[in-house]
């Protein structure tokens, strides 16, 4: 489909926002050499990593040849990873009493059943950590009983006071919940209950911090729309995808896209706009999605797969949120990733249990990328408008509205 267009990119401006993660932006940048590197190999065109020009802030350049065409871009990682660090408390205690706040938000306000009319598979996602919390906890508990009452019972074998021995209890425990918690870096379950948590603490409004931070991403954007060249694409995956309906909506109602300007695109991929558009205080996100989705200046594509069990696998966030248009909505274009068919069947029998794998793999290699592919519309010689043009959205999406507050900022 997009072989048969013409050039419509030379110059491309590109803005990933991560979503919830606490590491450096480099990773973002080996992930894109490595998998670039491979997905040219299987689709037969050239793309290279080179340096960027002059910028302070983290970012890579790229020069790509695709179906004979030669396209630069610049692509920038939108920092908020340090927003994400201190939210992440290193307190045990803290982190408990976060889960049981978060559990109550969710279930207390509906939403968490609401969440389970659209997709089973994200809902089980954000039970993970609490679930597997409450095992941690058990285990310590558990441990910490045996250890006690095998030293209560030796002492009182060699005479001594047996009671003494329930003092072992407490260092059990704690170290056996310290021990759980440095294992986090392979169970998750400290970082995924930071994330539900960091969403939930205000539910569903942005912390000010966040706030603050969106408003530069803004200001970035727009500078960028200035510029010479003839797309600015804004990514955003995983809960950077709805900072960036927030952030385009608030460069969109202030008149900030030149009438001459690049094109204005916008790819969200593997979203979960729903954890937060379903919750009773995100009047904000609710009032960007209605009027993002109205905008026709801005090309809005919306990809996730059903095989990404952390994702709102073809959902269309605006509608499932309750705040679509009665008439006029433009995007998003909802679109499969189709992992069971991108994927070789090998390839697919490795990764469709490794879960936060299946979540990044929108930004790496395709076996067989069919019309999606992270790199041609990052690197490729079409804007996002334009290899989509006339693409019908997937027949299996979900637009049924489930949201129980509907209500939206003035």
């Amino acid at each position: 489909m997009a072989a048969e267009q013409a050039q419509t990119v030379r110059r491309r401006r590109v803005f990933y926002i991560p979503g919830y993660d606490p590491i450096h932006p480099r990773r973002y940048r080996e992930l894109y050499r490595k998998e670039s590197a491979a997905q040219a190999e299987i689709s037969g065109y050239d793309i290279r990593i080179a340096p960027r020009r002059g910028a302070a802030r983290y970012g890579w350049g790229l020069e790509a040849e695709i179906n004979g065409a030669e396209v630069e871009a610049e692509v920038e990682v939108l920092v908020w990873s340090d927003i994400v660090r201190n939210s992440m408390s290193n307190s045990i205690p803290a982190t408990y009493w976060q889960l049981a706040r978060t559990a109550w938000t969710y279930i207390a306000s509906g939403t968490l059943r609401r969440l389970m009319w659209l997709r089973k598979g994200p809902v089980i996602a954000a039970l993970y950590p609490v679930g597997m919390l409450i095992f941690q906890l058990l285990i310590a508990l558990l441990l910490a009983w045996a250890a006690a009452t095998i030293c209560v019972a030796v002492l009182a074998w060699i005479g001594l006071a047996p009671l003494a021995g329930y003092a072992l209890a407490l260092p059990v425990f704690v170290y056996a919940l310290r021990w759980f918690r440095v294992k986090d870096n392979k169970l998750f379950a400290y970082y995924l209950m930071h994330d539900y948590a960091y969403s939930a603490q205000h539910g569903g409004a942005n912390p000010p911090e966040l706030e603050a931070r969106m408003s530069e991403f803004t200001d970035i954007i727009a500078n960028a729309l200035t510029d010479e060249g003839d797309e600015v694409l804004v990514v955003g995956h995983s809960s950077g995808a709805h900072l960036a309906v927030s952030i385009l909506a608030d460069l969109m109602r202030a008149g900030r896209l030149p009438a001459n300007g690049p094109a204005l695109s916008f790819l969200s991929l593997g979203q979960v706009v729903p954890m937060v558009s379903f919750l009773p205080k995100a009047d904000r996100l609710r009032a960007d999605l209605h009027y993002l989705s109205q905008c026709e200046q801005i090309a809005w594509v919306d990809v996730t797969a059903p095989g990404d069990g952390c994702a709102f696998a073809l959902c269309d966030p605006v509608a499932v949120s309750g705040v679509a248009p009665e008439t006029g909505q433009k995007g998003p274009l909802i679109l499969s990733a189709a992992f069971t068919k991108t994927l070789k069947p090998e390839t697919w029998a490795k990764l469709r249990w490794r879960f936060f794998r299946l979540h990044f793999q929108y930004l790496c290699a395709f076996d067989n990328p069919g019309d999606y592919d992270y790199f041609q519309i990052t690197a490729g010689p079409l804007t996002l408008g334009a290899r989509y043009k006339g693409r019908k959205p997937s027949q299996s999406r979900i637009d049924v509205a489930a949201s129980r507050y509907t209500s939206m900022a003035a």
